[in-house]
């Protein structure tokens, strides 16, 4: 598959089911790092209160194969840049083909707004009330430490990661 043309179809799992998927257009696939651009996929607005997800925002989608967490930058259709939405998850399941990705949500959220002044933790409420903690330890302790990761590299709007400066403080293995 080239990058630029082909379609890859990217599904979020939360608790065992499909919480959406939707189709991307693959930008880049290193063997570590796929990374994907697609439009805002959910119906409507979705109102956070430090950021609004509406119809017309596009994602460009950054997905490690051995990293816990997924990130997302975020833009307006006109190209204003709102920040960065992450997502503490267990490493990306990249199919065989390149045709599908399946990432598995553990409820940890990160923002980190465009202007680098707001870096928020999100859903820690989520993740305690999971269960994750009891039930598997060993990846809720990884999800913790990828979210505690995201939110020291925000400070300086997760440029240096996207740019593969950062190495990988935690990994599949």
């Amino acid at each position: 598959m080239s990058a630029g043309s082909a379609e890859v179809e990217i599904a979020l799992v939360k608790g065992g089911r499909t919480k959406i998927r939707y189709p991307a257009v693959l930008l880049a696939d290193d063997g570590v790092r796929l990374t994907v651009r697609a439009p805002w996929a959910a119906p409507g607005v979705r109102d956070f209160g430090f950021v609004r997800f509406e119809p017309g925002d596009v994602f460009t989608e950054h997905y490690w194969r051995d990293r816990w967490y997924a990130v997302k930058e975020v833009r307006a259709g006109d190209g204003t840049l709102k920040g960065w939405y992450c997502d503490v998850t267990r490493p990306a399941v990249v199919a065989a083909d390149g045709a599908s990705v399946v990432v598995e949500d553990l409820d940890l959220d990160l923002w980190v707004s465009g202007d680098g002044r707001e870096v928020l933790r999100l859903d820690e409420d989520e993740f305690a009330a999971s269960g994750l903690a009891a039930s598997d330890p060993e990846a809720a302790g990884r999800a913790v430490r990828a979210l505690d990761e995201l939110a020291a590299l925000g400070r300086d709007g997760l440029r240096g990661l996207l740019e593969g400066d950062v190495p990988p403080g935690l990994s599949a293995g």
